[in-house]
């Protein structure tokens, strides 16, 4: 009898301990569509059963940056498929940099003096490129280079075809369809109060395109991607998503949202619908800038 009440003392106690070492301050919930909140080992787990991972962030989000990186270094982790990186952050005529900086053909300084690297480069997207190099983990650069996206906003699309055959290697292949009702281009609209016109929308969706062709380009049956880009360009698998889906509706698609909230205990279900999965931060947290 002793002994029974000895146990259930100890699992008493370890119960109190584990409830007493739960943060009443989290840096940081996870929820799924329906509200519930799940553990980042779920995440984990889920990221792991899909072909593409779109990690949406809010670019000076510490906590969504850390996360990437977590994520990143649990998937590369996992032997059964071999992970690739894919970036919003660098354009698709900087892949040979860095693959020669992965290579260790030029320096640290000199890759970064070149590469168009983000004002929050050091801080945030920093970590994750050195992790993707020391571990030999292939880095793409996805995005359009911004000065055709510029044009696109001045001129249309229809300016990219008088593009070189050289440049055009670095967009999505034309012609390139938009749906200008998508709710995303029609919320870009909306809060630019009807500056830039149909131009507005047309220079989103060729930056989605593009990012979805490179996405694509390097995505075999023997690899997964997790793409790290602004939420924006994943939620309502709209934006990138949909230019995916467009390619090849078998592909399975996992997507994380990122918000702020001032209670994240206590979140709008709405919120939770943009995306498979949702952080939520406080509002409160620190910011890289």
């Amino acid at each position: 009898m002793k002994k029974i009440f000895y146990t259930i003392f100890l699992l008493s106690f370890a119960f109190s301990a584990s409830v007493k070492a739960q943060p009443d301050k989290p840096a940081y919930l996870l929820y799924d569509k329906n509200g519930d909140q799940i553990s980042y080992q779920k995440l984990a787990d889920l990221s792991r059963q899909n072909d593409m991972i779109f990690f949406g962030e809010q670019h000076d989000n510490a906590i969504a940056h850390w996360l990437q990186l977590e994520l990143i270094r649990d998937l590369s982790a996992d032997s059964t498929k071999s992970t690739v990186i894919g970036m919003e952050m660098f354009e698709a005529d900087q892949q040979v940099l860095i693959d020669e900086y992965f290579a260790d053909q030029v320096s640290q300084s000199s890759f970064e003096s070149e590469a168009r690297i983000w004002n929050n480069y050091k801080t945030d997207y920093k970590p994750i490129l050195e992790f993707a190099k020391e571990n030999s983990i292939p880095l793409i650069a996805t995005n359009i280079p911004r000065r055709y996206a510029s044009t696109v906003y001045r001129d249309g699309l229809t300016a990219l075809d008088s593009l070189s055959s050289s440049a055009k290697d670095w967009i999505a292949p034309l012609p390139v369809e938009v749906d200008t009702t998508l709710q995303s281009y029609q919320a870009m609209s909306q809060m630019a109060g009807g500056h830039g016109g149909v131009n507005l929308i047309y220079s989103q969706a060729i930056k989605d395109a593009t990012m979805a062709h490179f996405i694509l380009s390097n995505l075999n049956e023997n690899n997964r991607m997790i793409h790290l880009n602004g939420s924006y360009h994943s939620n309502d698998y709209e934006g990138i998503v949909w230019y995916i889906k467009e390619k090849d509706e078998e592909i399975r698609v996992l997507t994380i949202n990122t918000i702020s909230a001032d209670d994240i205990q206590n979140v709008d279900s709405e919120q939770f619908q943009s995306a498979d999965i949702t952080v939520a931060v406080p509002s409160r947290m620190t910011s890289t800038y």
